[in-house]
């Protein structure tokens, strides 16, 4: 367990930075869903994912590469 003043204030920190991440996770999740589920050329679900892939890599939850890849993966699901 925590003994100093710091250490207890970076568990607090760490234990919020975990649950924003859960939310922005299952944010993608949801989103990444929706988009799978929806008709051909929806641009709403195409503009959901794209704000939760963006939000995802921006915080670091993914990394750049990997959303650019989800975003081109969705938008060609969504044309076809």
């Amino acid at each position: 367990m925590a003994i100093t003043t710091g250490a207890k204030k970076a568990i607090r920190q760490s234990k919020r930075k975990h649950a924003m991440n859960d939310a922005r996770r299952k944010a993608l999740r949801e989103s990444l869903k929706t988009v799978r589920n929806a008709p051909k050329g929806d641009a709403k679900a195409l503009a959901a994912a794209y704000k939760a892939i963006d939000k995802a890599a921006k915080r670091g939850l993914i990394k750049k590469n990997t959303a650019a890849r989800r975003k081109a993966k969705v938008a060609k699901a969504l044309k076809a």
